[in-house]
């Protein structure tokens, strides 16, 4: 599994990070912007990269940016916006065909992707110096839509609420889209005047795969992104989240049929800890596989339950278990998932157990080099942990955890809030 990895590097206020190979037949182009999530900024970031792909200065309407990506050989445009840490993150990401699989191309394809890229973020669509009005107001309407769908997926609904919960008074208890009720008063010159504030303040990192070199991504990022001058903005530490004040217990009632059983659990360990490894293989042995402790216990055996997950969030430190469950069987299925909390702080873990766990993340790890994003993704974990790893070290950090670790981990971890939404009946 052992191959290239990224090389570092530095193009004004963009960290640059750059796999050099020949495995793939296209450019994988990534860039992250991070701002630290804030209740003022969070929905107007939010916003931006919805307003940001519908045309940009040379392409102003949004037929003639789909048009520039047929021309080069069908690329792909997306983008996400999401958390991690204290940290709210816009994603855009380019898939590009590589030059040696373009035969009479006619200009090379790494560098005008990277134009592409660069004008999408820092040359954008504007009317009067400010963006044009109908993509401010029909991308309103978007980002209000899929807010408004998080209510009707009552399994991600119950999970947000669970971490609003635990982490009330603080800025991770925001949804990385922001908020319904902020978006109304953002106008056209409101959000550019933020755009520009935006681009001064975000931590840039871009990464490139392919078949190029550290030193040409650097030509070709410093004459395709214009951004303000600076050095590149580190990630701040994120803060613990919930309290040390007793468990919470938060029952909400809507029109459901299925209850949702949620926890909100503090592991106090994170992705840059030595004890990171055992961490992962807790969250396993706990729930994140079909032979975990939750599915087997709550789900198989005692059938309470049409799910039953744990998700371990290594950047805030904190462990969350998901359930759907018949509205009266709170208590049995609450009680039950306490034990196998109790169980793993005993240490009561199967040879079987470890090994399936063990066998499970290692296999994906080996998988990472199989995906030009599941590299990009795993290593831009260090950039926000500040610890780098290969993921040849992680799978020899995960192959050394012993029971014992995962002990000494589970000893840390302490539940905080447990979150329940059922039905409106009264019992």
């Amino acid at each position: 599994m052992t191959g290239p990895w990224f090389e570092q590097g530095q193009s004004g206020r963009i960290r640059l990070h750059v796999l050099p190979t020949r495995r793939f037949k296209t450019y994988q182009f990534t860039l992250y912007a991070g701002i630290p999530l804030s209740e003022e900024d969070v929905t107007r970031t939010a916003l931006l990269p919805f307003v940001l792909r519908r045309g940009t200065a040379t392409m102003p309407e949004t037929r003639a940016f789909r048009e520039r990506l047929d021309d080069l050989y069908g690329a792909g445009f997306g983008f996400d916006v999401m958390k991690r840490g204290d940290s709210q993150i816009v994603v855009f990401q380019l898939e590009v065909l590589q030059d040696r699989f373009a035969h009479g191309a006619g200009e090379s394809l790494l560098a005008a992707g990277l134009r592409l890229l660069g004008e999408v973020v820092t040359r954008p669509a504007l009317e009067g110096g400010v963006f044009l009005p109908r993509y401010v107001e029909t991308e309103k309407m978007t980002v209000r839509k899929r807010l408004e769908a998080i209510v009707n997926d009552k399994i991600r609904y119950a999970a947000e609420r669970c971490i609003q919960e635990m982490c009330a008074g603080e800025a991770y208890r925001l949804n990385a889209l922001g908020k319904i009720e902020d978006l109304p008063p953002l106008t056209p010159e409101t959000l550019h005047a933020w755009y520009a504030e935006w681009l001064a303040r975000a931590s840039f990192d871009l990464y490139v795969t392919g078949d190029t070199s550290p030193e040409e991504v650097s030509a070709l990022a410093a004459e395709s992104f214009r951004l303000p001058d600076g050095e590149p903005a580190a990630y701040p530490a994120p803060a613990a989240c919930g309290s040390a004040g007793g468990v919470k217990t938060v029952v909400e009632r809507m029109d459901v049929t299925q209850g949702k059983l949620n926890m909100g659990l503090r592991i106090g360990v994170r992705h840059a800890d030595d004890d990171y490894p055992a961490a992962l293989m807790y969250n396993g042995i706990l729930g994140a596989y079909p032979h975990s402790k939750l599915f087997l216990n709550v789900r198989e055996r005692a059938s309470l339950a049409y799910y039953a997950a744990s998700r371990y969030d290594g950047h805030k430190g904190i462990l969350t278990i998901q359930s759907g469950i018949e509205i009266g069987h709170f208590d049995r299925a609450s009680a039950i998932i306490r034990e196998q909390l109790d169980a793993m702080a005993r240490g009561d873990i199967s040879e079987l157990e470890l090994e399936q766990t063990r066998a499970m993340i290692t296999g994906q790890l080996r998988e990472l080099r199989d995906s030009a994003q599941d590299m990009i993704a795993f290593h831009f974990n260090g950039v926000l942990s500040g610890r780098f790893r290969e993921p040849e070290e992680l799978i020899r950090g995960i192959e050394a955890v012993t029971r014992e670790d995962i002990v000494r981990v589970a000893g840390r971890v302490q539940l905080d809030t447990i979150y329940f939404l059922r039905d409106g009946k009264e019992e």
